[in-house]
């Protein structure tokens, strides 16, 4: 029965690795990040619906009173 040759693995996977890496620096780089690292402004959204307004608890069939 003939030998696995795994002499050429360690290049392979390394390669692979290094490709990889690359890629995704690739990737990450076309993304614009904002220079300066502010807190954004929280927008105050209106609520117009009441059952926005308060909370809510819901209830399953089975536990409601009898």
């Amino acid at each position: 029965m003939p030998q696995l040759d795994t002499s050429t693995w360690f290049i392979m996977i390394t390669s692979m690795f290094l490709t990889l890496f690359i890629l995704l620096q690739l990737k990450i780089s076309k993304y614009n990040y904002p220079h300066n690292a502010e807190i954004a402004t929280k927008l105050d959204y209106k609520t117009s619906t009441p059952w926005m307004k308060k909370w809510t608890k819901i209830y399953l069939p089975l536990s409601l009173p009898q």
